[in-house]
């Protein structure tokens, strides 16, 4: 038997060991992780697919010898694939397609042991940076209900702060990882473009700035779980640089002096909330505290240019989404079948010229080479996670005013007139988003780091951009920092002791 409180105090590593000293049985740490969602799950809406019955067989049977062997985990409700469910992607048009095998980073992470207990919320096609889609509706905050835990790997983000489970799969084309461990307060690390299998349903994500990973509480479960999953599918189009040595292994190396270019500076939005701005000098405070050499430097990208190609990539991504879904599935695709925003980013995809899409990946690997050059002269980039405190829930969406436009749109379409709409809709979310976006365009490791929460209680995350494919000096340096401030005692106060549960 084990209790909430000796549950939800271990990370994942720590319940492995339990189930390999024979203290746990894996099936009482499933029932623990269905308990858990059963009691908080109606009020954060984190977990939008229960998978109990597949969990209770698989640790009725015999588990793979795995680093995470019994460990319940949840997948994010999009791109990751398994076998014999269905993977909305947050969308309706998605409904009743079972997947035919495993996406191969979830075989992987199956294969290390871990038990899928459910999917997590995300938001439509996992776009906006909160989680609140029309589909499965708006998913809240463990640290406060009214505010969003971010997006798209909101869910994830939400179950693991609540102590559903130690960690969750995530996501993250534009920050969907990132943004909601700094919303949640956990540690949620990006991997170099290509480190971790996209394949084989995906040939690349958002031509390259996606890659998936997890939200974890502790820094070395992440680390364990990269050793896990890292390294080349079968035809992937980006591979990043072998590893020196196994990433848990770096979790216990001294980073040595490091030099970190600090900035508070927004690099997509006009403006940095002064709380988002306190949390970033505290931690450059700690960091010279640590010994590590501080410098106040700004990498060189060009706002308007880069939140400009971003927006023309996803476009043409998500038109082509359409496209894919109009010759696979058996009825097509409608406007009504999409959230208008989405239905308008995929019209401005249809209208974007072929020169157009080139020029905005031109551009985004133009940016990736002028940062590079920028790191020559540091090893890690300080700055806020994000450039607010989590928001209110509804402040991304459209406005009235702005629905009405895309309605009308929608009905009407005209190009000059969905550009002008989604311009002022990707700067406001850019406000929000000001720094996560420009490591998926470099391809660049890069993580939050849970060190300050603000006065009101939430969670405020502090960025770490490291070389491309250098997450070892990332690693290292996340652990000092866990080890001078643990971040791993505090829980939201939705996170209350539920009873023992013996299986």
């Amino acid at each position: 038997m084990i209790s909430y409180a000796d549950y939800e105090r271990c990370d994942a590593l720590a319940l492995a060991g339990l189930v390999a000293s024979r203290e746990v049985e894996p099936r009482e740490l499933v029932e623990m992780a269905i308990a858990r969602i059963e009691e908080v799950n109606p009020t954060l809406n984190a977990v939008v697919h229960k998978l109990y019955d597949r969990a209770r067989a698989e640790v009725a049977g015999k588990l793979p010898e795995g680093p995470f062997r019994g460990v319940p985990f949840l997948l994010k409700d999009l791109l990751a694939l398994l076998e014999g469910t269905c993977t909305t992607n947050g969308c309706r048009v998605y409904l009743g397609q079972i997947a035919p095998r495993d996406s191969e980073i979830v075989r992987r992470q199956r294969a290390a042991g871990l038990v899928i207990v459910g999917k997590t919320n995300t938001p439509e096609l996992g776009i906006l940076p909160v989680t609140e889609p029309a589909l499965h509706g708006v998913t809240r905050n463990p640290w406060s209900l009214e505010h969003t835990p971010g997006g798209s790997s909101g869910g994830s983000a939400a179950a693991v702060a609540a102590g559903i489970v130690p960690m969750a799969h995530g996501g993250d084309g534009g920050g969907s990882i990132r943004i909601p461990a700094a919303c949640c307060g956990l540690f949620g690390l990006k991997p170099t473009r290509g480190r971790n299998p996209l394949g084989p349903f995906v040939g690349e994500g958002w031509h390259g700035m996606v890659v998936e990973h997890a939200v974890t509480r502790s820094v070395r479960d992440s680390a364990a779980l990269l050793d896990a999953t890292h390294g080349p599918d079968l035809g992937a189009p980006y591979v990043a640089p072998p590893p020196a040595r196994p990433f848990l292994e770096e979790t216990k190396r001294d980073p040595g002096r490091l030099r970190i270019a600090f900035t508070t500076a927004s690099l997509l939005g006009s403006s940095v909330h002064p709380d988002c701005v306190a949390a970033a000098q505290d931690a450059a405070k700690l960091c010279e505290g640590l010994g590590h050499q501080l410098e106040e430097a700004k990498p060189p990208v060009d706002r308007s240019v880069m939140s400009r190609a971003w927006l023309t990539l996803v476009s043409a991504e998500t038109a082509a989404e359409v496209e894919l879904l109009s010759r696979s599935a058996s009825k097509k695709p409608r406007a009504s079948d999409f959230e208008p925003g989405t239905w308008m980013l995929a019209q401005a995809g249809r209208a974007f010229r072929a020169d157009e899409l080139a020029m905005a990946v031109h551009e985004m690997r133009m940016t990736g080479r002028a940062v590079a050059r920028f790191f020559e002269q540091f090893d890690v980039l300080l700055t806020p996670t994000l450039a607010a405190p989590p928001l209110a829930i509804g402040a991304l969406q459209p406005k009235p005013a702005d629905l009405a436009v895309l309605l009308a749109l929608r009905a009407l379409p005209h190009a000059t007139a969905i550009r002008k709409v989604l311009d002022a809709l990707a700067d406001r979310a850019f406000e929000f988003a000001a720094f996560t976006p420009v490591a998926n365009a470099t391809g660049q490791p890069a993580m939050s780091v849970p060190l300050y929460w603000n006065a009101a209680g939430l969670p405020i995350g502090a960025h770490f951009v490291g070389r491309y494919g250098d997450e070892a000096t990332l690693l290292r340096l996340a652990a000092q920092l866990e080890q001078a401030r643990p971040w791993a005692t505090r829980r939201p106060s939705l996170a209350l002791p539920i009873r023992a549960v013996s299986g």
